[in-house]
């Protein structure tokens, strides 16, 4: 078994705990892994530092009290956080773009768009199905690169490869993830 793949268990393992006994010590294992990491991607996608920090304590908490919806057959530990992470970074936008009441229009409001937030969530679960696809050697990168907030440089220090091979590596995962991701859409 690869040191990802028994670190992927082990985060699964820490999540389970949580659900079944609200296991303390596997939830401050958990926080101070991801919580920091949620709050880089957050700042990376354009929040602020305190509404990264507002937004990365609102996830954890979301793992803590739906730790038991966690599927590790459907995506790992880190897919299912930062999933949770994303989709917060999504709700806070919407947030800061309502309007001020002297804005507002009179009269009834439009639904929301369900389609929008069902094909962003089918799609949120395609792309977990092509990581999850990719050969174990390119899933291991992108999952360092994009979940686990580290840069190729780091990366190749952790691991001892080539950056060249770090970069081409990654490279080459990207292009079979967007091609499986457009032959998925075709089908549709």
């Amino acid at each position: 078994m690869s040191e990802a793949t028994e670190r992927r268990a082990a985060w699964a393992a820490e999540l389970k705990l949580v659900a079944s006994s609200r296991d303390a010590a596997a939830f401050a294992r958990l926080f101070s892994h991801f919580a920091p990491r949620v709050k880089a991607f957050l700042m990376k996608s354009g929040a602020d530092a305190a509404m990264a920090e507002e937004c990365a304590q609102d996830v954890m908490a979301t793992v803590w009290h739906k730790a038991a919806s966690f599927d590790p057959a459907r995506a790992s530990a880190a897919t299912w956080i930062f999933t949770i992470a994303r989709n917060r970074r999504i709700d806070m936008l919407r947030r800061e773009r309502r309007p001020e009441p002297e804005d507002l229009t009179w009269g009834p409001e439009a639904e929301p768009d369900q389609e929008d937030a069902l094909t962003m969530q089918q799609e949120t679960e395609r792309l977990s199905v092509a990581i999850a696809s990719l050969p174990e050697k390119q899933r291991v990168l992108i999952e360092r690169a994009y979940f686990g907030d580290l840069s190729h440089s780091e990366i190749a220090e952790a691991t001892g490869l080539p950056l060249g091979t770090i970069k081409s590596r990654i490279r080459m995962a990207l292009e079979r993830l967007r091609h499986r991701m457009s032959q998925e859409g075709v089908r549709e």
